[in-house]
């Protein structure tokens, strides 16, 4: 298990989800992956994304400007 950290940070919808997508991908289940984002448009469109493709959010916390998602990745064998 490993955990990655994915700055995005300054981007707007939808590149916080896309970079999420692509870090995702590199990491097995049960990696944590931590997303540092300030578009407050986050808060909804990372949990909806992590719902569809089986990832479980841990935490959502706002930290000064920036809004911080952990996130356990989930199997994503047979995605395509």
């Amino acid at each position: 298990m490993s955990a990655r950290v994915v700055d995005a940070r300054n981007l707007l919808c939808p590149l916080p989800v896309i970079r999420t997508q692509d870090a995702v991908a590199e990491c097995r289940p049960g990696d944590e992956l931590q997303v540092l984002c300030t578009d407050p448009g986050v808060v909804h469109d990372i949990p909806a994304w992590c719902r569809v493709h089986g990832h479980v959010i841990s935490e959502i916390r706002h930290e000064d400007r920036d809004i911080v998602i952990s996130l356990c990745v989930g199997d994503t064998e047979g995605e395509t």
